[in-house]
């Protein structure tokens, strides 16, 4: 009886465990991408308790850059279910954009070591990864997302994946010597290239062309004029994205616009007093490189 009873306790066990892994998350991020904000709000006030509804409106609240509701929806998810893995990824991403970056390491780490399989935890840790400088660290985790693919991730993590294995491998070529360049730099736009086909417009995507046009050297492709072209269409497409409202700023100060540069410069420190970018363009120091007057 004893050992029956032992059996029993450990089939039960086992079961609540599973319900921390028991959401499809992908098709609930695709889900996410493709409701009315209002259609989601209404189904969370119909059903305050579903911890789907409430999970896709905080995806939806992070889309619109509404970190406070955002991380509402995931901490009322963890009061019901304490240990469900996309909730924590969900408060993990919250702390990412208020540049808490070791605390989210923390629990993006322990989520990725807990289910191997949860690839926007990889994304989130990239981001940070690259904010921190570590490009090659950055790159291995896009890496690890995209050598699953297509139907491993939701389409805008996979795409993510792309941009910033684009992204990191510029820094790298930026940094390295001429071997780097050539090896590194030349993989930068057809990764920009896969995400754009996949998702053509998404501001990210504007983001990530924008940023290769502005930053890349004549002879490599670089465009002053389809660097603003794209980050135009970044911000108009999403007029909270902080990122490319810098980059837009630092077109127009190649084009010798200083107005527009300390515009746009000041519209993305309004958005995000914090931000890396604009605070190293601002500072001068230049890690995520700065353009030159050309």
């Amino acid at each position: 009886m004893k050992a029956v009873s032992a059996l029993v306790s450990v089939l039960i066990l086992a079961a609540w465990i599973n319900v921390s892994y028991a959401m499809d998350w992908k098709k609930l991020h695709e889900t996410a991408d493709k409701t009315m904000p209002s259609d989601a709000f209404m189904r969370v006030q119909a059903n305050p308790t579903s911890v789907k509804d409430l999970y896709i409106l905080g995806l939806i609240y992070l889309n619109q850059h509404k970190d406070d509701q955002s991380r509402n929806m995931f901490s009322e998810i963890l009061k019901m279910e304490p240990n469900l893995l996309e909730a924590r990824w969900g408060i993990a991403e919250v702390l990412r954009r208020e540049h808490e970056l070791k605390k989210s390491r923390g629990i993006l780490e322990e989520i990725i070591k807990a289910e191997p399989k949860f690839y926007p935890a990889y994304n989130s840790l990239a981001y940070i990864d690259y904010l921190e400088g570590d490009f090659e660290g950055a790159v291995s985790l896009a890496e690890k997302v995209l050598k699953q693919g297509r139907e491993a991730a939701d389409l805008s993590n996979y795409v993510r994946a792309y941009l910033i294995l684009g992204g990191a491998k510029g820094m790298i070529a930026h940094r390295g010597g001429p071997f780097s360049k050539v090896i590194n730099g030349t993989a930068v736009l057809p990764n920009l290239k896969k995400a754009q086909e996949l998702k053509p417009n998404s501001p990210e995507v504007f983001f990530g062309m924008g940023g290769f046009y502005l930053l890349a050297p004549g002879l490599a492709g670089g465009d002053i004029n389809l660097a603003i072209a794209y980050l135009e269409k970044a911000v108009k497409t999403d007029p909270m994205f902080a990122d490319a409202y810098v980059r837009l700023a630092q077109a127009y100060m190649v084009k010798g616009d200083d107005a527009k540069y300390e515009l746009y410069l000041r519209k993305a420190l309004e958005i995000d007093p914090k931000n890396e970018l604009a605070l190293d363009a601002g500072s001068g120091r230049c890690k995520f490189i700065c353009p030159q007057k050309r």
